[in-house]
């Protein structure tokens, strides 16, 4: 592995209280920076923000698309919002809202997405943000990121706030192994290698990358050199990395945690397919939705868990002997 990861990971630690320190610290940089909520900041730890800055902070209450109008309205007058609720409500009931008042007007709102995924394990199905990435990456204007742990967080928050237009940032409600280490600097917009191997390439994003991390290494184990990219930023893809490890591996395998129809997996096959065709094997959940339970388990029992990366590695390997396979007969 790189120098990027730690080896062993660092203590577990809250994604949303890693968020809630990041904004505080952005906030003391920044003046023009306000931070508005869905009644959810006790959840999001959006609180932080407030306790520090409480002439910067606006509770709108449980009525997600008025949160998106104020943070337009607020853009509109030279500040800098952060809109936060859980990721399903942006996704769907705020959605005429983004689309219209945000992407339209390229309006300037950073929209922070709590409890993304899985990770809202006990209230319930509808509460499971499994499709806010497809949705939200079809949406001209829109950039969409997801930070893996809380020191990805930390240095790509005060990106997203820079960034110019508005941006769906995707946070995670659990814990989360630190992986990075102070040698971590990502860019929107640029996938990082995280290891290097030439047999296949794994993409992966967020809370998954720690479980991309191990499967690398059960990988080695086996005699097969994976090379694992996090792709932090899904809207704009890394294209040139993307279709350069497609071209320098002949097989990719993408992991999050999101339906494969429309997320990571959906960009980079959809990249491919067009630039660089090479097999592509997508690992998440597998169009359905999803039940309620223990963050861990639900990760394992939807097709995500590090023997699912592992088994996805191994369908991509050998759809590429076949295709070489083919290829050679073809021109024999």
């Amino acid at each position: 592995m790189a120098s990027l990861i730690r080896d062993p990971f660092g203590d577990a630690v809250l994604m949303r209280k890693a968020y809630g320190d990041a904004l505080v610290e952005l906030g003391r940089a920044r003046k023009d920076l306000v931070v508005l909520s869905a009644d959810v900041q006790s959840s999001d730890f959006s609180y932080l923000f407030e306790e520090a800055f409480p002439d910067r902070f606006f509770n709108v209450g449980i009525a997600e698309p008025a949160l998106v109008d104020c943070a337009a309205g607020l853009a509109n007058s030279g500040k800098v919002p952060v809109a936060n609720t859980f990721a399903c409500f942006i996704a769907t009931r705020a959605l005429e809202m983004v689309r219209t008042h945000l992407c339209y007007g390229n309006a300037n709102v950073k929209l922070a997405g709590a409890y993304a995924g899985l990770s809202d394990s006990f209230d319930g199905p509808t509460h499971h943000s499994i499709t806010d990435v497809a949705i939200l990456r079809s949406l001209p204007r829109m950039t969409v990121v997801i930070p893996a742990d809380p020191l990805s967080v930390a240095r790509l928050l005060p990106q997203v706030v820079d960034w110019k237009g508005p941006v769906y940032f995707r946070l995670c409600r659990n814990e989360v192994p630190q992986i990075y280490t102070s040698e971590y600097q990502p860019e929107i917009g640029k996938g990082v290698v995280l290891a290097d191997g030439d047999d296949v390439t794994i993409m992966a994003c967020g809370v998954l990358v720690a479980r991309a991390i191990e499967a690398v290494r059960l990988l080695a184990g086996e005699g097969i050199a994976a090379r694992l990219v996090e792709i932090h930023t899904i809207k704009p893809l890394d294209g040139e990395l993307v279709r350069r490890c497609a071209r320098e591996t002949g097989a990719v395998v993408t992991v999050e945690e999101h339906s494969i129809v429309g997320g990571l997996g959906g960009a980079v096959a959809e990249h491919l397919s067009e630039m660089c065709p090479v097999p592509v094997v997508r690992v998440g959940i597998a169009d359905r939705f999803a039940e309620s339970g223990p963050y861990a388990d639900l990760l394992d029992r939807y097709g995500m868990s590090v023997n699912d990366i592992v088994g996805a590695a191994k369908r991509a390997l050998a759809l590429k002997a076949g295709a070489a396979i083919k290829a050679a007969r073809e021109t024999a």
